[in-house]
């Protein structure tokens, strides 16, 4: 990856072109070499990563923990981004809540600085939006949060782009965000357009499609008893059958460039900079350093005009939505 680098936000964390999603260490994906996974953090702040992305709901603070005594070593090098707002129910494994009000934003923060060991979270998001509570309160609370000293900038996921004008009206938010891949591309219809009017940047999530879009499985089935893509409906069943085909264009495109499939989606996600006129900084996920080099090595793979062209059609044609409740998402808000 080149020393490029990536302001978030006007006024915010200065990062590399590419982040590290740590989500896949803790949780989610099966069984995780911790030695290994510690081997690739490190590896990815040689290669010049300086974001890296967890959350307290990643294996209900785990993550964090597991994060810790990396980001204590290399504190000043690296912009270590968390997040609060979905609550977790130990007697019902599946379930997801949300949480906004000012009360549980503090405490959210002060138990992430605890397990993280650190005195201020660099980039703070809300994970997701809790209806039930005005998003001035929710943000004015992590505003306060930014005024103690205990977190750097802000940050929002899933959100829609009247949810972040009244955002950026209460405190600067440095960047959102949301899934956005050559399959999923929601944001585009209005948030996207909003954060470059604002001068927010993009922090694109699953931008492989959780490893769909690298050929790594065609079906959830195929996965390990446990693995949580079993429940998003476009990687199962005749969804994923009709989706898997989808992906020819971007096997085509990655083979005359002498590249991976997984270098042209994330090659993709990094041409929305200059669509769309905002930094865009994906966060792909990985616990193994080889993946780590593959997908650093789109940030410097260019795409055509006509490579464009031709994935450009596919995000219409998948099948299935993204997460089996959609209200999860800023999608059937926006």
């Amino acid at each position: 990856m080149s020393d490029k680098r990536v302001q978030l936000g006007t006024g915010g964390p200065v990062v590399g072109p590419q982040g590290l999603g740590c989500m896949g260490m803790s949780e989610f994906y099966g069984p995780t070499d911790e030695d290994e996974a510690r081997r690739t953090l490190e590896h990815a702040l040689e290669r010049g990563v300086t974001l890296f992305d967890t959350a307290d709901i990643y294996g209900t603070g785990a993550n964090e923990q597991f994060l810790s005594p990396f980001v204590r070593a290399h504190r000043d090098e690296l912009t270590i981004a968390t997040k609060f707002g979905i609550v977790r129910d130990p007697a019902r494994p599946l379930y997801r809540g949300k949480r906004g009000d000012a009360p549980y934003v503090r405490e959210a923060a002060e138990a992430s600085l605890r397990r993280l060991d650190i005195e201020v979270i660099d980039l703070y998001y809300m994970h997701r939006r809790d209806l039930s509570v005005p998003i001035e309160e929710t943000v004015g609370a992590m505003a306060e949060l930014v005024r103690e000293g205990k977190v750097r900038h802000l940050g929002l996921s899933e959100v829609t782009a009247a949810e972040l004008r009244a955002a950026v009206a209460v405190h600067p938010i440095a960047a959102v965000q949301s899934e956005w891949s050559v399959f999923n591309r929601d944001v585009e219809n209005a948030v996207v357009a909003a954060a470059a009017e604002l001068g927010v940047a993009f922090v694109p999530y699953s931008p492989l499609g959780r490893g769909f879009l690298t050929g790594t499985f065609t079906d959830a089935a195929q996965l390990g008893e446990g693995d949580f893509r079993a429940v998003f409906p476009q990687y199962t069943g005749e969804n994923a059958a009709r989706n898997a085909a989808l992906l020819e264009p971007v096997r085509e495109i990655a083979h005359r460039l002498g590249a991976t499939p997984a270098q042209v989606a994330l090659a993709w996600v990094h041409s929305r900079s200059r669509v769309h006129g905002l930094p865009v900084v994906p966060i792909p996920g990985t616990r193994r350093q080889s993946r780590l080099d593959e997908n650093l090595a789109a940030a410097e793979l260019e795409l055509s005009t006509e490579d464009l062209a031709v994935l450009e059609p596919i995000s219409a044609q998948v099948a299935g939505t993204r997460y089996a409740d959609m209200s999860f998402t800023s999608a059937g808000r926006e």
